[in-house]
């Protein structure tokens, strides 16, 4: 089949799954849904067209950051990286790099890519497959040492250090190697104690990682194979959950379920609550549904697919499953809609003013599915006696004027032992350090 034909024939499935959804959607309505901390108003399916509008990435001018509000500073950590989208700090304060991409290759999907504009909006050639540490000896805010740690992975993502045992989150398998306090490469071998569904649609292919406070147990985040389950149910067996499992791999079973994509997930310091920040689904308009961040509830069903923001039906899977749908639990903080709300790192050091004291950071990687772009920023959610509140912008500056082009994509965030905050940005191969002025 040429070229040609290839968009003609994904034009024709466009245009036609269009019409089946917004048929679908007759007899759905707008809602009004209580927060934790505010009413949003959720707009009908369909309110408006689902569009395609992915951003183009252009680098940062030399001498371009991001910019954070008054009283904060932001320079180059690192550069040069391949796609570096999630970080870990080791109990040490080393800092690992995972650097993995979306792999999206054959004829079909490059034209497709190319037409629609996604391959200068994201990288999503051959994944670097590796993970870099960073170490600053003199404590200086800058690393003075860079090593590759470990290679030959499987587009890794989520890292954990528990004891003498150092893991990692490849997209089809939890992995655990031998680990020295210090070491700087991985010498010793991988044992793969979980597999990890991968097979079939795999859409959402990280996977994060979070110990409990204790060590105990390991908190596994595993995203839905594809936006609403259009590929079957039986391609999202283990899916769209927060997975619990003991240290060495034993006793898995469902933590939270109906999760579309959590991949930010981190414990609230007051609480010792778990949080997620989810990425919800697309291609029911603008302003549906949004992103969130949540309290992981034990046993809690948070609606993918069937609903979203407590019982909303979702058009596309309307009759199915309504005991499902009846028992979704309404999530804490809407974070507007396709902004791909993933990185998330609750401040628990002092550096920054009391009022980031023990609340949320979230990295927001930016949308393709809305007419405006949205995302594309670093925003803070200020928590008050444990409870969250209205979210606000950190770091901005991604995007450019004309609201199409940016110079990065934030994704991952994480706190060092020092105060300052790290952010992946993995579209310009970059990592930020934003500190407090002194």
């Amino acid at each position: 089949m040429n070229n040609r034909s290839l968009l003609l024939a994904a034009g024709l499935v466009a245009t036609f799954a269009a019409c089946s959804e917004k048929k679908k959607a007759e007899g759905t309505t707008a809602s009004r849904v209580e927060t934790a901390d505010t009413a949003i108003a959720l707009p009908a399916p369909y309110a408006t067209e689902s569009a395609k509008n992915f951003s183009e990435v252009v680098d940062w001018p030399a001498g371009k950051t991001p910019q954070a509000p008054a009283g904060f500073t932001v320079t180059e950590y690192a550069g040069d990286l391949v796609s570096p989208r999630w970080m870990y700090v080791a109990p040490n304060g080393d800092v690992f790099v995972a650097e993995a991409n979306t792999e999206r290759t054959g004829i079909k999907k490059e034209v497709i890519n190319a037409v629609t504009g996604r391959d200068k909006s994201e990288r999503s050639g051959k994944s670097a497959n590796r993970i870099t540490l960073f170490r600053d000896t003199n404590k200086d805010g800058k690393p003075d040492m860079r090593e590759v740690f470990l290679t030959g992975l499987n587009q890794p993502f989520g890292m954990l250090v528990i004891g003498d045992k150092f893991y990692v989150a490849d997209t089809d398998a939890l992995l655990m190697y031998p680990y020295k306090e210090g070491q700087t490469k991985m010498t010793g071998q991988g044992k793969k104690i979980l597999s990890l569904p991968a097979g079939g649609y795999n859409n959402h292919w990280t996977r994060n990682l979070l110990a409990s406070p204790d060590n105990k147990k390991i908190y596994v985040s595993v995203g839905s194979g594809s936006n609403v389950g259009e590929h079957g149910m039986d391609n999202e067996i283990r899916r769209a959950n927060i997975l619990e499992i003991n240290p060495d791999g034993t006793g898995e079973r469902v933590f939270a379920s109906g999760l579309r994509n959590p991949v930010g997930m981190d414990w609230q310091p007051t609480t010792k609550t778990l949080y997620t920040a989810v990425n919800e689904r697309d291609e029911l308009g603008d302003d549906l549904v949004p992103d969130y961040l949540t309290s992981v509830k034990e046993g809690a069903f948070y609606g993918w697919p069937y609903a979203y923001f407590g019982p909303n039906v979702d058009p596309r899977r309307k009759g199915e499953r309504p005991d499902l749908v009846k028992k979704t639990v309404v999530p804490d903080v809407p974070l507007g809609s396709h902004t791909a709300s993933l990185g998330l790192a609750f401040y628990d050091q002092s550096a920054f003013p009391a009022k980031y004291k023990n609340g949320a950071f979230i990295g927001q990687h930016g949308s393709w599915n809305r007419s405006t772009l949205s995302g594309y920023k670093v925003v803070f959610v200020p928590f008050t006696d444990g409870k969250p509140g209205t979210p606000e912008d950190f770091l901005t500056g991604f995007i450019v004027g004309d609201n199409k082009q940016v110079h990065g994509r934030p994704v991952g965030v994480t706190v060092l032992p020092d105060g300052a905050m790290l952010v992946a940005d993995d579209a310009s191969n970059r990592i930020w350090r934003v500190a407090a002025k002194g």
